[in-house]
């Protein structure tokens, strides 16, 4: 009987973390969205929801992380259950990560003011803004329900984001190199699309633990990749 309870705490406790994940990747992709839509309207009020949104999001991952750190130390789980904490781990780190690169679009929002409205580029920032939620919605589905061809096709949709990425990229250099008055908008705009080239990395990064998870091992790491600009500092 006593070994049934702690099955049936140990999946408790599983349960609870798995839902606080959704919760994290939620919250993420509502950041993403919100902080797109202040870079596009440059709208203050947006921006700032965003940034305080985040913290609300790192207290979340904390709490979380925690419990799976708790988990590990005092269930001492082996073997699938060890790898379902450590990837826990894992995805609430990217996920975080996530957080921080929405909050610094909904900072280059503030700085953009009314400036750097180039033909296209908004257009292209949503389109792959849309493209980049959709990766982390996948990946987070991929993990939820364990599926591997999932995962996969989240982490080859990552070229296409990069290439999405050097897109913009260009055309944005394209307009800093016409008018050297385009150029402080068309940094921060850079910065934008990094950011969002970014979240798709984590999208895969989360991919690739959910491979892990249910494989034991790690993909190859012999994907293309489309970045082919400098890579700015990052931002926290």
């Amino acid at each position: 009987m006593s070994d049934k309870h702690i099955v049936s705490g140990f999946d408790r406790d599983i349960m609870a973390i798995e839902t606080s994940v959704a919760q994290i990747g939620a919250m993420a992709r509502d950041a993403l969205e919100d902080a797109t839509q202040a870079c596009l309207l440059r709208d203050k009020e947006i921006a700032l929801r965003v940034q305080d949104g985040d913290r609300a999001l790192d207290t979340l991952e904390t709490q979380t992380r925690m419990a799976a750190i708790k988990l590990l130390a005092l269930r001492a789980p082996s073997a699938v259950d060890l790898r379902f904490v450590l990837t826990v781990l894992e995805v609430c780190a990217h996920l975080e990560r996530c957080g921080d690169y929405a909050k610094n679009i909904a900072k280059r929002s503030l700085a953009l003011g009314p400036h750097g409205h180039f033909t296209g580029t908004d257009r292209a920032l949503l389109r792959m803004s849309d493209a980049v939620n959709q990766m982390l919605a996948d990946a987070l589905a991929a993990y939820l329900d364990r599926d591997t061809d999932k995962a996969r096709a989240v982490i080859d949709a990552d070229l296409e984001t990069d290439q999405r990425y050097n897109s913009l990229f260009r055309g944005l250099l394209t307009y800093m190199m016409e008018d050297p008055r385009n150029i402080t908008a068309g940094m921060h705009l850079h910065f934008v699309a990094k950011n969002l080239e970014r979240i798709g990395d984590r999208a895969t990064g989360i991919a690739e633990q959910v491979i892990y998870l249910t494989t034991g091992e790690m993909p190859d790491d012999d994907r293309p990749k489309g970045d082919k600009t400098a890579q700015p500092q990052d931002e926290g």
